[in-house]
């Protein structure tokens, strides 16, 4: 669905910070977008024997919700490791879950797929056309406002951030694509410092969605070409955005969506109309409490 975009109340003279709503997508996050776009431009013997993706959150709910709609099989290869709630929210949707060592879970996306099985491999960010998905983003954004000094968008796998910044160049170049991490998991930032695709030991946190511990090296020439930079935020700031979303919008976003609200509210250099793509709203609803009645700062 075209999801809305919306306006915070900021101080006077502040920058104007609005918030596209990919929360309210059917599964509640953008990865639909990508996963629906994959299988329309497949050809209808790739699609034959089901679809399968390697994710443990967003992107498997995705495929699997894009495939009931088309009556063709799901299975979802996830790590071990996955949470109950995900995995329940995956079988809802009619995916068949398929666990794996964390090893194995991310071999599948370096090589796009599992040797031997059946189906296409919908890879969650890695993809023209999951990204190309993802870039209708951008265009609705300026769509909806043309003139856009920035746009900033959680750093997960990159195809969001390069799906949107590709987009946003063609249509608007002046306008720039900034990617968003936490400062405690930023494997973006520390590849751009070096200037190669980098793997970091990330601390883990309530936020899911971004903070892995590498940048694929397939992903790290777009996100150089592309993004105009990245902008770190830290756990606190990340859980006062949601706090804020919640409070002055009556929007639940999980972690990896509050982040670029909790980088705009800090500030972006040059930018006088700055566009926060709220990814995705799937957050566990007991870190949701602790955040609303404080206990989480």
């Amino acid at each position: 669905m075209r999801t809305p975009l919306l306006a915070l109340a900021t101080a006077r003279g502040a920058a104007r910070i609005s918030v596209k709503l990919e929360n309210l997508q059917p599964i509640g996050s953008f990865k639909l977008r990508g996963a629906a776009n994959a299988m329309a431009l497949a050809a209808p013997a790739d699609l034959a024997q089901g679809v399968y993706t390697a994710s443990a959150g967003n992107m498997a709910q995705g495929v699997a919700w894009c495939a009931r709609e088309r009556g063709i099989p799901c299975r979802v290869i996830v790590p071990e490791s996955a949470p109950d709630n995900k995995l329940a929210a995956i079988a809802r949707l009619g995916g068949t879950v398929i666990k794996v060592r964390f090893d194995d879970w991310w071999r599948a996306m370096i090589e796009h797929g599992v040797p031997g099985m059946g189906g296409l491999f919908v890879h969650p960010f890695a993809d023209m056309n999951v990204m190309a998905g993802n870039g209708t983003i951008g265009l609705e954004l300026l769509e909806d406002a043309p003139d856009l000094d920035a746009i900033l968008v959680p750093w997960g796998g990159g195809g969001l951030a390069c799906g949107i910044a590709s987009a946003v160049r063609a249509v608007s170049p002046a306008t720039r694509v900034y990617a968003v991490e936490l400062d405690v998991a930023a494997p973006l930032s520390a590849s751009f410092e070096r200037g190669e695709a980098t793997t970091i030991t990330p601390t883990r946190t309530w936020v899911d969605g971004i903070g892995g511990r590498a940048v694929a090296e397939e992903i790290f020439p777009l996100a150089m070409e592309l993004l105009a930079g990245v902008l770190t935020v830290t756990i606190g700031q990340v859980a006062a955005a949601v706090r804020l979303l919640a409070e002055q919008q009556r929007v639940v976003a999980e972690g990896a969506g509050a982040a670029p609200v909790a980088a705009a509210l800090a500030g972006v250099p040059g930018a006088r109309s700055v566009a926060c793509v709220v990814s995705g709203g799937n957050i566990d609803s007991n870190i949701l409490s602790q955040i609303l009645v404080g206990g989480i700062t």
